[in-house]
């Protein structure tokens, strides 16, 4: 039973089979998917699946590339209760495309921290080469447990986010030639703090590179981190299963993920 923690359905390559492609996806041994927002509108569809699946989830939020749009209704709409909505994210920082000026991704950063803080829910980080302000901004809310989505940072930083109650996921990129240091990451992370993801449709893992990535990609990045841990992948698979419900509070078994 695999759960992907992350992937999103919403993006426009799934346009064309995206229902019989979610449908698809517990009898292929996907049980749960996680499907985060990156804004208004994919938040939206984000829930939209999750009412829709019942294996699905969702999380809502504003990715750092659409935080310069970012109003108080959308904030309002990311703080409105739904069952099946279980983080907030995607948020962070993304200093690598800058397209939104990094104070206003700061700042919508922490109003979204805010919100997690506020209702008790578990936030989606993404980090790309604004390691030191992302986690000088996590230090800021001491009490919100969250997750670095398709882990980039190094081994150090990834020692003080364990030390602070945070979790660590990792995407195809791990099966990658030059992912040094996720692999470096990967093989020291406590178990309790492993999760794993495909961040479909991005990140397709080895031998596959170049295809759209979805959730079925999940065997090969569990085989990999099997290898760097040096346990099995049906290990891996059962542990991230176990940690990725633990993680949002999904208390469901996997018959019921069917559904």
């Amino acid at each position: 039973m695999y759960f992907d923690t992350h992937a999103h359905y919403d993006d426009e390559r799934f346009d064309a089979d995206r229902d019989e492609m979610l449908a698809s996806l517990p009898a292929k041994g996907v049980r749960l998917v996680v499907n985060p927002g990156c804004g208004l509108e994919s938040s939206r569809l984000a829930l939209s699946y999750a009412e829709r699946f019942g294996h699905m989830y969702a999380a809502v939020g504003a990715h750092p590339h659409e935080a310069a749009e970012v109003t108080p209704e959308w904030l309002d709409f990311f703080a409105a209760s739904h069952e099946k909505r279980v983080a907030i994210g995607e948020i962070g920082l993304d200093y690598h495309y800058d397209f939104s000026p990094r104070e206003i991704q700061r700042s919508v950063f922490k109003a979204q921290m805010e919100i997690a803080r506020a209702l008790n829910l578990p936030v989606i980080v993404h980090d790309r080469e604004a390691h030191e302000d992302c986690l000088n901004i996590v230090r800021q809310f001491p009490g919100v447990r969250g997750v670095y989505h398709c882990y980039s940072g190094s081994l150090e930083q990834a020692k003080i986010l364990v030390s602070l109650g945070w979790s660590i996921s990792f995407t195809g990129s791990v099966t990658f030639k030059n992912a040094k240091k996720a692999a470096e990451t990967a093989a020291w992370l406590p178990a309790d703090r492993l999760m794993i993801e495909t961040d479909s449709p991005y990140m397709t893992p080895e031998p596959h590179r170049g295809k759209r990535c979805d959730s079925t990609y999940l065997p090969y990045v569990a085989q990999k981190l099997g290898e760097l841990r040096g346990v099995s992948s049906d290990e891996i698979e059962e542990l991230t299963w176990n940690n990725g419900r633990a993680f949002f509070g999904i208390n469901i078994n996997s018959k019921e993920s069917d559904r």
